[in-house]
């Protein structure tokens, strides 16, 4: 690939519609170009890249097992009906009606269309277990598409669905995959967890998240710092404290606090930590009021409480909201005689004589208990993990860090197979519904975030293996015949021995061609230049660590093949 003739319109300066440094580095390096709100047309150089990670993803999903197919973008709204999921989606799924008024939608997933593939096709047990997975452009309309590659609408994903007989074969399918995975992103360059998550709108009970840690980053990880737990925020666990011996409950006591609605206003007042106050929020559930019940001194996860209730969403009620449900303002209220349902943190329960708002204005009331005070409907871990807890399954400090999700594996059990009746014949003749697993790889988001991992002040630093090019050739002088003579003669023999190079044959001065290759982050850089006319030597600098070495011009490609063997050998494990 020649630079003169490659298609890389770069930038000098960060266009200003790009918030993070991905986004503005695909676009200063020609990589992308924005067609409309979230929606980027592939340049040469980025969609080199991508290839790249499809064909890492190739690779390990055949290794595994899984079978490439390719199916429908354009998927009929009775199949989504079928599910129960044309409506639960949301607005993110783009519905359409075509000329003879048939309802479909582009798909975001392909759950609904795999499963009516194999109900047609699959009918006995002796044809389990099956994996099957595409790479394909998915669309899903997202309200505020941002950050580029990061949360468009339009992007490239490979997604495989499995089906199995039973439960036990699922779990080994899933495990699988989980390994798969983890191959793909080393093998990528990436330094990435998998952590536990929560399924969403995909459905099934168990997933995790393979996350590529970056400081900007989208989400916060939960990681143990001594044992392998790790969760994003939404399923991260509260270690379980436990519950005092033979309590004395003190009587219940109405105490003025005027003024005091805030928790830090109030503890202040009368003294006591946020730990010994219990704060009563509503939420709308689906539109439905119910009472909640923390610590002062802890967040409600909305992912968590969505769980408990089986709703879809959840929204704090505002001050009128508030008022007009219970009649109490806001600050002052609590569960005692509350007429609404009650839902509590696992650690409500099991505090004593705690304080809470005695749904009267100005008043709180003091030792209060579950049980003997009020009736609590449901209880689970609610709450939104600190830095200052410890991991559940250990007990030793936790890490939160910022991470960027890539991937997401299921464990889906029968939720569709069941919905679409898409069932099989088991070694004892029983129609029984196969028990299916999803694994989801957002390959154009792995380029992105492997620039948000990499890169510097003057650009890009690519991961070798999915670096658009190995190599790029700076001919820094394309008017000295001696060194176009080198630099062509050096272009010819990398590519003969399969080296990828983009030869920068421009008619530029060499600090621009020193800043265009910073920027394309191309991971290995060659120099012919005065240190060839001198002493026939080629300049060698490795992107990543900035370190030059000089070697002599029949000694370069061979050089470069030990560099490029080395670092794919490593990424290989």
């Amino acid at each position: 690939m020649r630079f003169s003739q490659l298609l890389i319109p770069t930038l000098k300066e960060n266009p200003a519609e790009a918030e993070v440094i991905s986004h503005q580095l695909m676009l200063r390096a020609g990589f992308i170009r924005k067609l409309t709100s979230g929606i980027y047309s592939y340049l040469p150089l980025g969609l080199a890249a991508i290839r790249k990670v499809e064909q890492i993803v190739r690779e390990e999903m055949n290794r595994a097992g899984a079978q490439e197919l390719l199916l429908p973008m354009v998927q009929p709204a009775e199949l989504w009906e079928e599910s129960g999921r044309w409506q639960k989606y949301g607005p993110e799924l783009l519905r359409f009606t075509d000329r003879h008024e048939r309802r479909s939608c582009l798909g975001p997933t392909h759950e609904e269309v795999i499963t009516d593939l194999v109900r047609k096709n699959i009918h006995s047990y002796r044809r389990l277990p099956l994996n099957l997975y595409q790479i394909q452009t998915k669309f899903r309309d997202e309200i505020r598409p941002r950050f580029g590659l990061m949360r468009g609408r339009e992007f490239i994903m490979k997604d495989a669905y499995s089906f199995d007989a039973d439960d036990q074969g699922a779990s080994a399918t899933y495990e699988k995959m989980k390994l798969a995975y983890q191959r793909i992103f080393h093998r990528c360059g990436l330094k990435f967890r998998a952590v536990e998550a929560d399924s969403g709108s995909i459905g099934g009970n168990f997933s995790h998240e393979f996350m590529v840690l970056a400081d900007t980053g989208e989400d916060t990880i939960v990681a143990c710092t001594k044992c392998s737990y790790a969760a994003n925020m939404e399923k991260a666990r509260a270690r379980e404290i436990p519950a005092p011996e033979k309590p004395e409950l003190k009587p219940l006591e109405k105490i003025k606090t005027p003024g005091k609605r805030k928790v830090k206003a109030v503890t202040e007042f009368l003294n006591i930590s946020p730990a010994e106050l219990v704060k009563t929020l509503v939420f709308l559930a689906d539109g439905k009021p119910v009472a909640v019940l923390l610590r002062g001194d802890h967040e409600v996860q909305e992912v968590k409480l969505c769980n408990l209730l089986g709703v879809q969403d959840v929204e704090l009620a505002d001050d009128k909201q508030v008022y007009d449900i219970t009649g109490v303002p806001t600050g002052y209220l609590g569960p005692v005689g509350l007429k609404i349902p009650l839902v509590a943190d696992r650690e409500v329960v099991k505090m004593v004589n705690f304080t809470v708002g005695a749904n009267e204005k100005n008043y709180h009331s003091l030792n209060v208990n579950p049980g003997r005070d009020f009736t609590i409907e449901k209880t689970a871990d609610l709450r939104m993990i600190t830095a200052e807890d410890h991991c559940p399954l250990c007990g030793a400090a936790l890490d939160l860090t910022r991470g960027i999700e890539v991937g997401h594996i299921f464990k889906l059990g029968t939720v569709y197979s069941e919905a679409l009746k898409a069932r099989f014949l088991d070694n004892q003749g029983n129609e029984i519904p196969f028990v299916m697993g999803c694994y989801g790889i957002g390959v154009s988001r792995v380029v992105a975030a492997a620039i948000e991992q990499n890169h510097d002040r003057d650009g890009m630093i690519f991961p070798l293996p999915i670096a658009p090019a190995q190599v790029i050739l700076l001919n820094l002088s394309s008017r000295d015949d001696k060194i176009t003579g080198a630099a062509e003669s050096l272009y010819r023999e990398l590519l003969a021995d399969n080296i990828e190079v983009i030869l920068d044959d421009r008619d530029e001065r060499p600090g621009v061609k020193f800043k265009d290759a910073d920027l394309l982050g191309i991971p290995v850089r060659l120099m012919v230049g005065k240190s060839f006319t001198k002493e026939g030597n080629i300049e060698i600098r490795t992107r990543k660590n900035g370190r030059v070495i000089t070697v002599p011009l029949a000694e370069t490609v061979t050089r470069v093949r030990e560099i490029i063997d080395s670092e794919l050998a490593v990424a290989v494990g």
